[in-house]
């Protein structure tokens, strides 16, 4: 299962909505339910997604794989094993390119 959190959008201050994605994706991680996170921290200054890239860097090793939605594409192996971890679940931002998103794999 691919579940979204969309911090993109909600106006949040960047420490708020770093807060918020740090929650949800422990929340998420407990639940054991989803397999992927679809993060939408949008393009805005970068600031999000700069901030959201650098703490996932500094998680490393408690994700299976980190995407980048650049990266999203069927010719990225990790994003093909991702999603048929999850069941290749409908994604419109698949092939995309779309860099106002990032992934986590879960492990």
């Amino acid at each position: 299962m691919l579940t979204t959190i969309d911090i993109g959008h909600k106006n949040f201050a960047l420490d708020k909505a770093m807060s918020v994605l740090e929650a949800e994706v422990s929340i998420l991680i407990f639940q054991g339910e989803s397999r992927a996170i679809k993060i939408i921290h949008g393009h805005g200054t970068g600031a999000l997604k700069n901030a959201v890239r650098e703490w996932l860097k500094e998680q490393r090793g408690r994700f299976k794989a980190v995407i980048f939605g650049e990266n999203y594409d069927m010719f990225d192996k990790e994003s093909m094993d991702m999603r048929s971890d999850c069941g290749l679940p409908d994604d419109k931002d698949f092939g995309r390119r779309n860099s106002a998103i990032t992934y986590i794999w879960l492990r």
